[in-house]
């Protein structure tokens, strides 16, 4: 399993729906998970730290599951079929682990009203993570050569540098 954090929640270019990012802590792959509008507010409500007037569905949840001294312990992305991502839950119930089937968008959203982790199967950050840190290496080459060029003279170009 893959520890995440959840990078925030952008807009897909074409149909404006809402696209959960997901990245591992090397901060080198991230999971994108498209989910629909209102899990999309219910995971920015809580990674933004909002509160609401009225206890919304997952915050209703979190208040029944700490009610019955049941917390969420972390939350696992653990497979991907037919283009769907399954998670699940692990609570602590009674000093024994119970694991609940969930969506991932509402795992996540309990996982932050929790502060429990997020994790996802390596099987499905292998079959659908996509790398994040592949421009980095490109900018820092670009900042070296832009060093460079503030600093080269003709003289460093041998036969190449005399005048013309």
């Amino acid at each position: 399993m893959v520890e995440m954090t959840l990078s925030g929640v952008i807009l897909e270019p074409k149909t404006k729906s809402p696209i959960v990012v997901l990245k591992d802590e090397d901060e080198q792959r991230a999971l994108l998970i498209w989910v629909g509008e209102p899990e999309a507010n219910a995971i920015l409500l809580a990674h933004e730290g909002i509160k609401t007037p009225r206890p919304l569905t997952h915050d209703l949840f979190r208040d029944a599951l700490e009610a019955l001294a049941a917390p969420i312990k972390e939350v696992r992305i653990n497979d991907m079929r037919e283009s769907t991502y399954f998670a699940e839950l692990e609570l602590e119930v009674a000093g024994e682990t119970r694991v609940i089937d969930a969506r991932p968008s509402d795992a996540i959203a309990m996982a932050l009203r929790f502060g429990a982790p997020i994790f996802v199967a390596e099987k499905v950050m292998a079959d659908s993570a996509v790398p994040i840190n592949q421009n980095r290496d490109e900018e820092e080459e670009a900042e070296q050569f832009k060093k460079f060029l503030e600093n080269v003279k003709p003289s460093d170009f041998g036969k190449f540098g005399g005048q013309s």
